[in-house]
């Protein structure tokens, strides 16, 4: 009977496997149309920074905001899911983000926003140096 039962399991499970309804999709990142950031920083305070982006067709679907830091440099960028099963409607969608940032240093912070990629393939950003009091 416990023979029977594995081989009943055994087939299931490989048949599950040969499923093939998995999800087409990727991920990708969108520009940063406009960043509007405070003057300036208080330490040991939380401050925010708005991000306007436009995903450019039904798609593409917000994911999560993409945060690097290094030293006193932040790299911000919205990143995408995008859904390749679907047809798409070509219409951009403009939307926004409130980034809490958690004033954790006392130097000046650096913000670099991706804005896109130039003609070679390389990343753009917007620089923009905020001072903390």
């Amino acid at each position: 009977m416990k023979k029977l039962a594995f081989l009943t399991l055994g087939v299931i499970l490989f048949s599950s496997c040969l499923n093939d309804d998995t999800p087409n999709f990727t991920y990708g990142f969108v520009a940063i149309d406009e960043a509007t950031t405070p003057t300036s920083f208080t330490y040991g305070e939380k401050d925010t920074i708005y991000l306007k982006y436009t995903l450019p067709n039904s798609c593409y679907h917000f994911n999560d905001v993409y945060y690097e830091y290094e030293d006193t440099t932040r790299i911000v960028a919205v990143r995408a899911f995008i859904d390749l099963d679907v047809e798409c409607i070509e219409e951009e969608i403009e939307k926004e983000y409130e980034l809490i940032v958690n004033v954790t240093q006392e130097e000046d912070y650096l913000f670099k926003f991706y804005k896109g990629k130039d003609i070679d393939g390389e990343n753009i950003f917007e620089e923009v140096v905020i001072p903390v009091n």
